[in-house]
């Protein structure tokens, strides 16, 4: 990881804020006497999970909505309100990241492998799996009938708010910050793959042929985002093994993390290349 950003300082935290919204003042400049900054009355929730990503908020109105499912929002705050649009920026400032760190650790490294480690780091499942790590589900804000669901253990929803977070992270105190809270959740991960991984896709399919079977089929299941940033879902199949699932901003992204995933499922291990 590169040495240029490192992690603000946290000091320690006080009894958790009470939820609480703080309502705008009738006009610019009329709060009443005592009344604090809109700003620092957002929720703040379990401080400890700011000491887990080794960063304090100064805009909780951020931290606040990175935690925020669309369904514990009503009306016109749907959408703008919850993190989906945090998660947008988040996804682009963790691959960033994640290839910073990837150039600058392996630089005998060929685009190719370098790439295929960046797919790894970057994810849903690997986001899914960092924000199990800090506990992120239990500071999740759902809807009753998403909670009741079990979303805060839907590997999609931890994801996604892993991802709103790097962008809170980075709009309250910049790249240096985020980049800190990314090296210090992801390094170690990165670390652990210190040899060149293989294509996910070929060793499954090597894997499939030593034991009889045919080539993994992959199919599209499902397509979402904009145009310009689609985000791709895609199931592998293989004869007498359930499908296994996985997402990717590119259907080639998407069919290497589903065959990674049903490797990881089936106790396959990620052979290595020698050397």
């Amino acid at each position: 990881m590169s040495g240029r950003g490192k992690s603000k300082s946290v000091p320690a935290l006080q009894e958790p804020y009470v939820v609480e919204v703080a309502r705008a003042p009738s006009a610019p400049g009329a709060a009443s006497e005592g009344q604090k900054d809109p700003r620092r009355r957002r929720r703040r929730g379990d401080g400890s999970l700011e000491e887990r990503i080794g960063y304090r908020f100064t805009d909780l109105a951020l931290l606040d909505s990175a935690l925020s499912h669309i369904s514990a929002l009503k009306g016109s705050r749907n959408r703008a309100g919850s993190y989906q649009r945090l998660e947008f920026l988040g996804d682009h400032v963790l691959g960033l990241v994640i290839s910073d760190m990837l150039f600058r650790a392996f630089p005998k490294a060929d685009e190719g492998e370098l790439s295929r480690r960046l797919a790894d780091l970057v994810r849903k499942e690997t986001c899914a799996e960092i924000a199990r790590t800090i506990d992120l589900g239990a500071a999740i804000r759902l809807g009753a009938s998403e909670a009741n669901a079990g979303g805060r253990k839907r590997p999609a929803i931890l994801a996604d708010v892993c991802e709103a977070l790097i962008g809170a992270v980075y709009l309250d105190g910049g790249y240096a910050a985020a980049e800190a809270m990314v090296g210090l959740l992801w390094e170690a991960r990165m670390r652990t793959t210190a040899q060149p991984l293989r294509d996910p896709k070929t060793v499954l399919q090597e894997w499939a042929q030593a034991r009889g079977l045919p080539t993994p089929a992959y199919r599209e299941v499902a397509r979402s985002g904009p145009d310009h940033d689609p985000e791709f879902r895609v199931a592998v199949q293989l004869p007498q093994l359930a499908p296994a699932e996985g997402t990717g901003r590119s259907k080639r992204t998407a069919e290497q993390a589903a065959a990674a995933a049903m490797m990881a499922r089936e106790g396959v291990k990620p052979n290595r290349r020698n050397g």
